[in-house]
């Protein structure tokens, strides 16, 4: 039989190993049952990213519009996933949404997941890297012909390279 001591000992262990990052709670993406092809624990996605892309990517923050040097990014070529390298969206489908963040009228084919978001008091589309499960943003139904799509991005969330 575990007595109150021992009960709140075990606790102070446990909170002490999830602080240091020992144990950690399953990934975001899990809690809609997807699997993804590249998974990592809390602490490996923290030594890998900087702390604003961890925040985008893991935790599903958002950064202030007009923050991103890849919103005014005009040169041809990809848009990768910032967690995983996965392509996922094309120079040829970006275009000025004048909302601050970059903006596409769709991903590139298989690149991207969607699930249902219903924060904020709404229900939105988020998308995600099909990959690693990464958050990019939301897409919604005011963008250009020929999808009517806006796919609004984070830039942290993404890397760019150019096309030479």
């Amino acid at each position: 039989m575990m007595s109150r001591r021992n009960f709140l000992t075990s606790g102070a262990a446990l909170a002490a190993l999830a602080a240091a990052g020992e144990i950690t709670q399953p990934a975001r993406a899990s809690k809609s049952g997807e699997t993804f092809e590249i998974t990592r624990t809390d602490a490996e996605w923290r030594g890998l990213l900087s702390e604003e892309r961890y925040r985008i990517l893991r935790q599903e923050d958002t950064e202030r519009p007009f923050s991103s040097a890849l919103n005014s990014e005009k040169r041809n070529g990809l848009f990768h996933c910032a967690g995983c390298g996965l392509p996922v969206y094309s120079s040829e489908a970006k275009y000025d949404s004048g909302t601050g963040w970059p903006s596409f009228w769709q991903s590139l084919p298989g690149a991207i997941g969607k699930r249902d978001d219903n924060s904020l008091f709404m229900t939105r589309t988020e998308c995600h890297c099909r990959r690693c499960g990464g958050h990019f943003g939301h897409i919604f139904d005011d963008g250009p012909p020929p999808t009517g799509k806006r796919h609004c991005i984070n830039g942290l969330a993404l890397t760019f390279a150019p096309v030479l």
